[in-house]
């Protein structure tokens, strides 16, 4: 069976929404209850935050929603439970995003082939190099159709960004600039010589990109440059002081698929 993210980007041209969230945040039971809606509300592709105790890389509201995830009790061994039936209900491609530490406690090839039993299509783990995921770990991500998405900032020289595009299956993740994740950017903070400089570079990978994607107006110019945007701290924001996410979620996608 072909990987739903390859299905998703031979299909779907342009102006592709990934959407991330935590799992086990606002609530511990949360996780498929925000897939379901995502999905519904016309989302093309959901990562679900995997919550790690030291998210160097995430701007404070990931952190917050991280922190609180893990005193609800949420571990990758109960996501992974909580996860056992989504594809009975959820057909857009899933992907877990996450640290390294808590995927190698719990064991590469497991952790593999419990992503393929469970229905999801790739994996992001920022600090895990290329070179060691090549050596060590490539295998067990092939023999399960699991993808191992990598990321490419303003600072990755061309060189690496080559070896990245060689290395990468289903689609690169352009991270916007060189900051944590977050909300607060404005359209104009972003690096335009970036993104028309790897734009040219005619990558045979797409491209999403993400970090400070948080309105209409920052997710509708990072399409000019790529396949579509990822947007996270601004959709946590979005219902965390909410009980019920599907108070707050279908007019969240609304306002960033079209202004108002």
């Amino acid at each position: 069976m072909k990987n739903r993210i390859n299905q998703l980007f031979e299909t779907n041209k342009k102006d592709i929404l990934s959407v991330y969230f935590t799992a086990g945040f606002p609530r511990l039971n949360d996780t498929v209850k925000i897939i379901k809606l995502l999905a519904q509300n016309g989302v093309d592709l959901i990562e679900i935050g995997i919550p790690f105790s030291d998210p160097t890389a995430d701007g404070p509201t990931i952190q917050r929603s991280s922190e609180l995830a893990l005193k609800n009790g949420m571990s990758l061994q109960l996501l992974f439970s909580q996860l056992e039936e989504i594809r009975q209900s959820v057909q857009i491609p899933l992907i877990l995003m996450g640290y390294f530490n808590p995927v190698m406690q719990y064991g590469v090839a497991e952790f593999c082939k419990r992503c393929s039993e469970t229905g999801i299509d790739g994996v992001i783990l920022p600090d895990l190099p290329l070179e060691e995921y090549n050596e060590q770990y490539k295998m067990h991500f092939r023999e399960n159709n699991l993808h191992n998405i990598l990321l490419i900032t303003p600072q990755t020289p061309a060189e690496r960004i080559r070896e990245i595009d060689e290395a990468s299956e289903g689609f690169i993740y352009m991270v916007s600039s060189a900051s944590v994740t977050g909300a607060g950017k404005k359209v104009e903070d972003f690096h335009q010589e970036y993104f028309e400089r790897i734009q040219q570079m005619n990558l045979k990978n797409p491209r999403l990109i993400g970090f400070g994607i948080s309105d209409h107006d920052t997710f509708e110019n990072a399409c000019k440059y790529s396949r579509g945007a990822i947007i996270g701290s601004a959709f946590i924001s979005s219902f965390q002081d909410h009980e019920e996410p599907e108070k707050t979620i279908p007019g969240f996608i609304k306002k960033i698929r079209k202004k108002n």
